[in-house]
């Protein structure tokens, strides 16, 4: 039996895409090439691989079977592939990160700017999302991932931590008047990021814990918002440092109650355990570690 490398491919990128459009637009195909392509390997194997509706894509037992042992033998393509880039000493190839959807609004965009100009052969993929990312099943090189971890087949490099801390507008804090206690924020306007809660927000210091108990002024789901609001004077929000520095630094945007913030949670680089670390791989950590390792620790208490 011969086998079309080309179709095992394309399945591979169907079921990490979760759709046959999502794989076309990522392949550079048509949607009728892809359908075609997966229907051939299933004729070709005699075996359905992806149950097809009008709403969502089901894939089969056979058909999850099939994707793991196709992702350990692309792992083993790509080894191969990297081990003669790492012979030859220039980072080249594909480079998929992914980090949290805040990390596009801050910092990352430099650092990849940089990146792609100092490495023109590397062709990088950024995926930013507050879901954790499978970076063996989904082919991911390099994850910037807050959290303890729990994964042992994973490597990880720490960079520092990441916490939240209340901030305001000078115009909020000049007609309002800035608190000098968690307990004075039930009296202002308070612009609620609904992931940490709707109902109140836990502080600490070297002193110890206190919640602040809130009544529900503005609630959003989305930091960007959030931080928008928080400029414009609305209210006083609690951001994470890595996402309002430069407004800290600019007097955008101040620091109140700076003995208090939310508990910290570890910043670490995270990759598959592998033999090595391929060139595109450690040129990236390289280059960004400086950057982030500053952005995660200069508020460090």
């Amino acid at each position: 039996m011969s086998v079309d490398l080309n179709e095992v491919f394309v399945f591979i990128k169907v079921v990490q895409e979760g759709s046959f459009s999502q794989a076309a637009k990522k392949l550079g195909m048509p949607n009728s090439t892809v359908s075609a392509k997966v229907s051939s390997l299933e004729k070709r194997l005699g075996v359905t691989l992806i149950q097809r509706t009008t709403r969502k894509l089901s894939i089969t037992e056979p058909g999850k079977a099939y994707f793991k042992r196709c992702i350990q033998g692309l792992e083993e393509i790509e080894s191969a592939e990297s081990e003669l880039a790492n012979v030859q000493g220039e980072p080249q190839g594909l480079l998929r990160i992914t980090g949290p959807v805040e990390l596009g609004s801050s910092i990352l965009p430099d650092i990849l700017a940089e990146f792609c100009s100092k490495y023109p052969k590397v062709r990088t993929e950024v995926i930013l999302t507050d879901r954790r990312v499978d970076l063996l099943s989904e082919s991911v090189d390099l994850a910037i991932r807050a959290g303890e971890l729990k994964d042992s087949t994973l490597i990880a490099k720490k960079l520092g931590a990441a916490y939240f801390v209340p901030v305001a507008s000078p115009k909020y804090l000049k007609n309002k008047g800035t608190p000098s206690h968690p307990r004075d924020l039930r009296n202002h306007r308070c612009l609620i990021y609904s992931p940490l809660g709707v109902d109140d927000w836990k502080l600490v210091s070297s002193k110890g814990g206190f919640n602040v108990a809130l009544p529900s002024r503005l609630i959003a789901n989305d930091l960007k918002m959030i931080r928008i609001l928080a400029l414009r004077g609305e209210g006083i929000a609690l951001m994470p440092t890595h996402m309002v520095y430069s407004d800290i630094q600019s007097g955008k945007l101040v620091r109140i109650l700076p003995e208090w913030r939310t508990a910290t949670s570890p910043v670490h680089f995270v990759y598959p355990a592998q033999k090595y670390v391929t060139p595109k791989l450690s040129a990236f950590m390289n280059l960004a570690t400086d950057s982030l390792k500053k952005l995660f620790e200069e508020f460090e208490m």
